[in-house]
């Protein structure tokens, strides 16, 4: 079936420098298969690893991309991915079990949308996205907003400590209050307070808010 889909490159950075190649991939194909059991019902071809260091995948909404990547991400971690969504038509057949042979401007966008985030990481931006959306909607400013957001999320994240990253992936897993992540995590609530206002978490979760209402509700087949 052909049509407008939402296709994910996903790119592990500075791959062959890895010590441990095979284990990062290996980690990286259950991680894959986790998202492809949750998300069953967003994905029209499952994310499948393409390339030592690539995997793809194919979405028929828009609903749960930010969860989608940030799951992925927030899973590999400290393994640093780059992501690159593209908005478009698929031409080919799609396999559901698997994201190879596909092709289409959907695919063609997000793997330029990987090219611009290498092109910006090689200019050594001092504020650098890891994702970045590429689509022919006639609204551009709209895809200048996301990845501007983007932009200021991955700025945000790089700045977190690792206590402040454990808190605040816990909360945002979580949706709970302060004093059951403190519970969770064996510390005062007054603590779980003061990381998660120094981690900049509740500026970071309405951006996140945002993004996901605007790309929830975008019908991209109309447009």
């Amino acid at each position: 079936m052909t049509g407008r889909y939402i296709a994910i490159i996903g790119d592990i950075k500075s791959s062959k420098k890895l010590s441990d190649r095979k284990a990062v991939q290996n980690k990286l194909k259950r991680v894959l298969m986790k998202v492809n059991e949750k998300y069953d019902r967003d994905i029209a071809s499952k994310f499948t690893i393409t390339l030592g260091d690539e995997f793809q995948g194919l979405l028929c909404n828009g609903k749960n991309i930010i969860k989608i990547i940030f799951e992925i991400e927030n899973c590999m971690w400290p393994i640093d991915i780059r992501f690159g969504i593209g908005i478009g038509e698929i031409t080919t057949g799609i396999e559901r079990e698997i994201s190879i042979g596909a092709d289409g401007p959907g695919y063609y966008r997000a793997r330029e949308a990987i090219e611009n985030l290498r092109k910006n990481e090689k200019k050594k931006q001092t504020d650098t996205a890891n994702i970045h959306l590429v689509s022919d909607i006639e609204n551009q400013e709209a895809v200048l907003i996301i990845n501007t957001v983007f932009t200021l999320l991955c700025t945000i994240k790089e700045s977190w400590s690792d206590r402040q990253r454990e808190v605040i992936l816990d909360m945002l897993e979580h949706g709970d209050t302060q004093t059951a992540v403190a519970e969770r995590l064996k510390v005062r609530q007054p603590t779980i307070q003061k990381i998660l206002a120094s981690g900049k978490y509740y500026a970071y979760k309405e951006a996140v808010d945002v993004l996901e209402k605007i790309l929830g509700e975008i019908n991209w087949n109309d447009i």
